[in-house]
């Protein structure tokens, strides 16, 4: 399947049962930058918006690069957020337009190298690129124990090419070296945040024979791990930086 048709089915459950990212993640984006009320920021992959809006928040001039029109049609719009439907090989905005690019949750689903190519053509001299992911963090023992049906259940490898996505993006001769930064997150989900959440997830069921089954596993989970009718999913928030060091011929893998 088209990676940008993915998610047309499960835009609603992703806009509702996503998580956010925490402010420590958006002060490591935006640090030593300057004012980001005088910064572009591209947001690759932009979804339903949820990371747009908390770089708007900083008060950044932010254009949410999101070619699917489910994902798009399911954002609460910001004032400072303009949309863009396109890939995010492909913008089309000018050369060295941005101080800021950065995938939240969405690297993975790009053609590499043609994506490093455009963040490498948009982004400033002295920008900075960014790959964010939200990561369970099964130390926990309920993340744990979804993080086992999210395994049993996953209908491909999205897990591992999220890891290779990363390790492209860290590769990356134009900003090196890259720096790591992991952040403590969670999701306090009820019943159906729980179940909305795995909807969301596009290598889960979420119909037919297999989604019944793994919807049946959630509601046993969230019977045996939910007091006061939440469950916690904890979280790692790890953004991967990497400012622009070179000249606009750099970047080769």
């Amino acid at each position: 399947m088209d990676p940008i048709e993915r998610f047309t089915g499960r835009a609603a459950d992703y806009a509702y049962a996503r998580p956010s990212y925490p402010e420590a993640a958006l002060d490591a984006l935006f640090a030593g930058l300057g004012d980001p009320r005088g910064l572009v920021a591209v947001d690759l992959g932009a979804g339903t918006g949820i990371s747009s809006r908390l770089l708007a928040a900083r008060e950044a001039r932010v254009i949410a690069v999101e070619p699917n029109a489910a994902m798009r049609a399911s954002a609460a719009l910001a004032a400072s957020v303009t949309w863009l439907d396109a890939r995010a090989e492909s913008t089309g905005l000018e050369v060295a337009s941005a101080d800021l690019v950065v995938a939240f949750q969405a690297f993975h689903w790009f053609e590499r190298p043609a994506v490093l190519h455009e963040i490498e053509r948009i982004l400033r001299p002295n920008g900075r690129a960014a790959v964010v992911y939200n990561e369970r963090d099964e130390s926990e023992p309920f993340t744990a124990a979804y993080g086992e049906l999210v395994e049993r259940y996953a209908i491909d490898q999205t897990e591992r090419r999220r890891v290779d996505g990363r390790h492209g993006f860290a590769s990356w001769s134009a900003w090196q070296p890259v720096r790591v930064i992991e952040i403590g997150n969670e999701q306090r989900l009820a019943r159906a945040g729980v179940h909305a959440r795995a909807n969301s997830t596009s290598y889960l069921p979420h119909r037919g024979k297999a989604g019944d089954s793994l919807h049946g596993a959630l509601d046993a989970l969230f019977d045996e791990w939910a007091r006061d009718g939440r469950v916690i999913l904890r979280l790692k928030t790890s953004i991967a930086l990497g400012d622009r060091v070179d000249s606009m011929e750099s970047g080769r893998l």
